[in-house]
């Protein structure tokens, strides 16, 4: 009887040895790995979401995704104005309203919902912290078209040059912050953009300081300031992965949608019950991946004609042009008799870009042509064009049927 319950205690024992054992290896590689590498293995995508946020609630937030092998990048903005119906909240509201009342992790969520994509990781940052970032970094670069000069409602003078200039902390909050009086866009688009801008200066400037940044006694200061989903020790390869991105070939976008007041307040609902910003980012992001680099090289220039009797076609496909980040530089009515087919005329021989241009509307119709010189004053010519999009009776609004 002694002898088995001693062989008892002998098993017992050793299966709690076993238990620790695989536990403890269980912990050792996990903390070993790191999930931005991981993330990366096999040539994959880096999506990120970047939030900045003052008063706890977003000032913008952008999801970015990232192809370290060409460098190339996507970025697109979410409004926090998008109108929804938010399952975390279970009502009709805004996106940001997740953000506000359920924290970060609800809000990636949401936001993976909307845009069709698994995003796995997080970057928050408080206005503040980011102001103190600029500090740390030496500024943050950023071109300002024209200069900036008024006086804000609550009697502060809002002064920016134009040009390429490097803003300290005090300059960029004003910068991200300000409200444009002359400005009458529901969508405040300008200021959309001037967080965008703000948001990739910091990326730069992290790439100014690489590497020594991220092993120096300033890292942890930084790390104070950037929250994140990803262990401290992976905190330095996210952000140095995101800096490494090249923003002079990166193509900001937006969610398109039209504005309907909801309980007093206006929301920007996107258009096709938000099923073209998934269209938008899955196409955009296969282009980051294509091995033609001309997709997405630069911003290519539209023109939109109607060649039906329908009003208002080639306007609202013009939106729908640029909601995937081209440059609409003219809409009209085809010359000539109505045309029963949708065409787009190639004027640049870009086989790859034209397959892009076409795929946005499922046109299978695509014609070459020469390039003429411009007339001078002429601005709707080949010469400034890159493709030519005539509408047909096959296009419905949406698709070519």
């Amino acid at each position: 009887m002694r002898t088995r319950r001693l062989d008892k205690n002998i098993i017992f024992l050793v299966v709690i040895l076993l238990v620790l054992v695989a536990t403890s290896a269980i912990f050792f590689f996990a903390m070993r790995s790191d999930p931005v590498k991981e993330a990366l293995s096999g040539d994959k995508l880096l999506k990120a979401l970047v939030v900045l946020e003052d008063g706890g609630k977003p000032l913008s937030t952008h999801i970015i995704a990232f192809y370290p092998a060409s460098k190339r990048a996507a970025m697109f903005d979410i409004p926090g104005e998008t109108g929804l119906i938010l399952d975390s909240l279970g009502r009709v509201d805004r996106i940001d309203a997740v953000f506000a009342e359920r924290g970060i992790d609800a809000y990636k969520k949401e936001l993976e919902t909307l845009t069709g994509i698994e995003v796995p990781f997080y970057l928050t940052i408080r206005l503040d912290g980011f102001t103190r970032l600029a500090d740390l970094l030496g500024g943050f670069n950023v071109f300002i078209p024209t200069p900036v000069d008024f006086t804000a409602e609550n009697g502060t003078r809002v002064l920016l040059p134009s040009g390429a200039i490097t803003l300290d902390g005090d300059k960029l909050r004003t910068y991200v912050t300000y409200a444009d009086p002359s400005s009458d866009s529901a969508g405040d688009d300008d200021g959309a953009e001037r967080r965008q801008r703000a948001v990739l200066a910091f990326f730069g400037a992290l790439g100014d300081s690489a590497p020594g940044i991220f092993k120096s006694r300033y890292f942890p200061v930084i790390r104070s300031i950037v929250k994140c989903n990803v262990p401290d020790a992976s905190l330095p390869e996210l952000l140095a992965q995101l800096s490494n991105l090249d923003s002079e070939r990166l193509v900001p976008q937006r969610v398109t949608g039209s504005y309907r007041e909801v309980d007093g307040q206006s929301l920007l609902f996107p258009f096709y019950d938000g099923q073209l910003l998934k269209d938008i980012v899955r196409q955009t992001i296969a282009g980051l991946t294509s091995k033609d680099m001309t997709v997405q090289e630069r911003i290519y220039a539209l023109e939109i004609l109607n060649g039906t009797k329908t009003q208002g076609l080639a306007h609202n496909t013009s939106e729908l042009y640029q909601s995937f980040g081209y440059d609409v530089v003219r809409v009209g009515n085809a010359e000539g008799s109505e045309y029963d087919k949708t065409v787009i005329v190639d004027r640049i021989g870009n086989s790859s870009v034209a397959q892009a241009v076409a795929k946005v509307i499922q046109c299978e119709n695509i014609q070459q042509t020469d390039v003429q010189p411009a007339e001078p004053g002429d601005y709707a010519t080949e010469a400034v064009m890159d493709f030519t999009v005539i509408l047909g009776k096959d296009f419905d609004g949406r698709y070519v049927r």
